[in-house]
C-alpha cells in the first residue's frame, strides 16, 4: 500500500521549475517544466500548462530529486 502511493506521488511530480543563474543568484524563469531540449544554439522549454520560452545559453546543473534546472547565459 505504501509503495503504491509512492510511486503515484513520484508519477504527478515530474516536472521541474528552471532557473536563470544571473549576478550569483538564480532567478525562476518557468515553473512547471515538463520539456526541455536544445534547438538551434539555444534551448526551448515548455510547461504543464502550454506555456512556452526560448533560452539563449547552457544548462548548468540538473537536480532530478529537487526538480530544479539551472540554465546559464554563455
Amino acid at each position: 500500500m505504501i509503495l503504491s502511493i509512492v510511486r503515484e506521488r513520484e508519477a504527478e511530480m515530474c516536472e521541474s521549475n528552471v532557473y536563470i543563474e544571473k549576478d550569483g543568484r538564480e532567478e525562476l524563469y518557468l515553473e512547471n517544466v515538463d520539456i526541455l531540449k536544445p534547438e538551434e544554439g539555444r534551448i526551448y522549454m515548455r510547461n504543464l500548462f502550454g506555456e512556452q520560452k526560448y533560452f539563449e545559453g547552457s544548462i548548468k546543473e540538473i537536480s532530478l530529486i529537487k526538480h530544479r534546472i539551472i540554465l546559464k547565459k554563455d
